[in-house]
């Protein structure tokens, strides 16, 4: 993943550009990722991947991370996601023993899985949980991990749910401020 650079574009009448009331648009490297997320959450942008938070850290209660992976296109069918999820997870934390079932989603051009683990955090001795999201098109993979605090579950869920649904990878768009007009 290249380096993140934050830019903030003012947008062209009629640009196209739709998101869920009470949230923004993030939309990285011309279109290669683009989803729904709170209006107010922080953004920062680090080496390898970029986090999101609910509030400005220290003070958050989640925190969400992409990274974005591009490469040729290639035939993935012999690699099935639900089997890939499993093998990443497996290797996760050593604190998070209890794994939830894989949820698997698929659209044009895009496939997803995402699992849920739950551990006690370490330094908070509290119940915490993660959700790892693994989602592929034709040259495009994200990783997407959402972390939380077992009390803001049904707080961060529709969050979860709108990330989801308004998830695309591998569009390639010239002019952001003109909406999702492709290349």
């Amino acid at each position: 993943m290249a380096d993140w650079n934050r830019q903030a574009l003012k947008l062209k009448e009629g640009h196209g550009w739709k998101a869920k009331p009470g949230y923004k648009i993030f939309v990285a490297d011309h279109g290669a990722i683009r989803f729904d997320l709170p209006k107010e959450w922080v953004v920062v942008p680090g080496p390898k991947s970029i986090r999101f938070y609910d509030r400005q850290p220290p003070d958050d209660n989640c925190r969400l991370e992409v990274s974005l992976i591009r490469h040729p296109p290639i035939d993935w069918s012999g690699l099935p996601l639900p089997k890939l999820i499993r093998e990443v997870v497996k290797d996760g934390p050593k604190d998070a023993p209890n794994i939830g079932d894989a949820h698997t989603l698929g659209r044009p051009n895009l496939e997803l899985v995402w699992t849920e683990l739950s551990f006690i955090d370490a330094s908070e001795r509290r119940d915490a949980r993660s959700r790892v999201c693994l989602a592929r098109a034709p040259n495009t993979h994200a990783v997407i991990t959402l972390d939380f605090w077992k009390d803001d579950r049904s707080r961060l869920g529709p969050v979860w749910e709108a990330l989801l649904s308004s998830l695309e990878l591998g569009l390639s768009i010239k002019d952001p401020t003109r909406g999702p007009v492709p290349m």
